[in-house]
């Protein structure tokens, strides 16, 4: 039994408008339709790549996506940044509509897009419990039944009756789940909203959904950057690469296709005005890239040089910029912090960081950057993943040859005593 089917959807986005765009474009587009002509500007516009200046004010966040999910599916919906991953679940949502193309849905559906959607801050947890049960179509019984349960997983039970605009990002996004896994809804749709969770709580929620999938039979889709969670959750999954849909299957061919088709790309340099540069309303990303040290290429003796020019439009605040590396296979490297601003002090402009990874540290093979930045290390401003990664060559051994098992290669000075 289909639980969901995409018929020809695709979504175009005018750039710096609010809505569909100008008077005259307006009009154009109302006197097509009633001659019953095709609307004009559905035949302009460009794929979104976000690292091309691009020469129409047109772009194609989504184009001509056709899919069906059958019941008790759990779908991973993969791509790099920029793929269209979010635009495809807010229209699978209902949350947009798709500006051609129709969607067959079966059933209630419950959506976890982004961190507090659907929460009111004045409101205290407890009644906005009651109030995305209603919105889902939920009544008062059914939400009453489920209560204690929903709040028990959440593990905010201390503060259910405190407005949730003094929670904290990890609390909102704990009773968020919490509220959207075990209202009865028939399909389940959840964007990359954990990672600001902590590693204990991910693994509960992906534990929830794996329940939710195989014990109760609900349909998931799952967007995430995480191949491990992918992998242990979904049983069939979509890859969107530039709005468009290029495979969809079983899991795990799904996940080498995209590991085939992911390109190692070291640098991101964005052309044209700020807004339009990968980020959001808080930070823009102007400049990422790992450069070698010495030489032509990125080699196990070259050492590397990151860096990263950023636009930061929060000002006053403690601002900060984390940097997670990460193996292709999802093994964590390191994690950590670079302090931008300390006393409340970040103001509304460009900023730049580099630091040097020195030669003699990561072992042959590919590796990518995960970047958070944030607000008193705590509070998300912005998450990119995948923006940019890198293949470390081992030259003396032959061109990508990683002969010795483990991430870090260090050369180590040892002291050898034959007494």
């Amino acid at each position: 039994m289909l639980a969901l089917k995409a018929e020809n959807i695709s979504k175009q986005y005018r750039l710096g408008q609010v809505g569909t765009g100008t008077l005259s474009h307006d009009l154009n587009r109302f006197w097509h339709k009633v001659r019953g002509k095709e609307d004009p500007y559905l035949k302009i516009g460009e794929a979104n790549d976000r690292t091309t200046k691009g020469d129409s004010e047109y772009v194609w966040s989504l184009r001509d996506i056709n899919f069906e999910i059958e019941q008790g599916d759990a779908v991973g919906i993969i791509g790099r940044n920029g793929a269209g991953k979010s635009t495809l679940l807010k229209l699978l949502s209902k949350v947009t509509k798709p500006t051609t193309g129709k969607i067959y849905t079966q059933g209630r559906i419950a959506s976890l897009l982004e961190v507090g959607t659907g929460f009111h801050p004045e409101m205290t947890g407890r009644e906005n419990v009651y109030l995305n049960g209603a919105i889902l179509g939920m009544t008062r019984r059914e939400i009453t039944r489920k209560f204690d349960e929903i709040v028990d997983f959440s593990g905010v039970e201390r503060y259910i009756d405190t407005p949730v605009k003094r929670y904290s990002s990890g609390m909102y996004v704990r009773l968020a789940f919490a509220v959207a896994a075990h209202l009865e809804s028939e399909i389940l749709i959840v964007d990359e909203v954990l990672a600001v969770g902590d590693a204990e709580f991910q693994k509960k929620c992906l534990g929830k959904m794996g329940d939710v999938t195989k014990g109760e039979g609900r349909t998931i889709l799952f967007v995430s950057h995480n191949m491990t969670a992918i992998k242990e959750l979904c049983n069939t999954g979509i890859l969107l690469n530039q709005g468009q849909l290029v495979y969809n299957g079983n899991i795990l061919d799904t996940i080498v296709e995209y590991q085939k088709n992911s390109e190692t790309q070291n640098k991101y340099i964005h052309e044209g005005p700020v807004e339009t540069a990968l980020g959001n309303e808080n930070i823009r990303i102007l400049e990422f890239s790992a450069q070698p040290l010495q030489g032509e290429l990125i080699d196990i003796e070259s050492g590397i040089l990151i860096k990263l020019r950023f636009f930061n439009f929060k000002a006053g605040i403690n601002l900060d910029a984390t940097f997670e590396l990460r193996t292709y296979e999802e093994v964590p490297v390191f994690h950590t912090a670079a302090l931008i601003s300390t006393d409340n002090n970040s103001e509304r402009r460009e900023y730049n960081v580099e630091f040097i990874l020195p030669k003699n540290l990561l072992n042959a093979g590919n590796y990518y950057f995960k970047l958070i930045f944030g607000e008193d290390q705590r509070i998300p401003l912005f998450i990119a993943h995948n923006t940019i990664g890198f293949e470390v060559e081992n030259v003396k051994f032959g061109k990508n040859m990683s002969l010795l098992p483990g991430v870090i290669r260090p050369e180590l000075d040892f002291k050898i005593n034959n007494q």
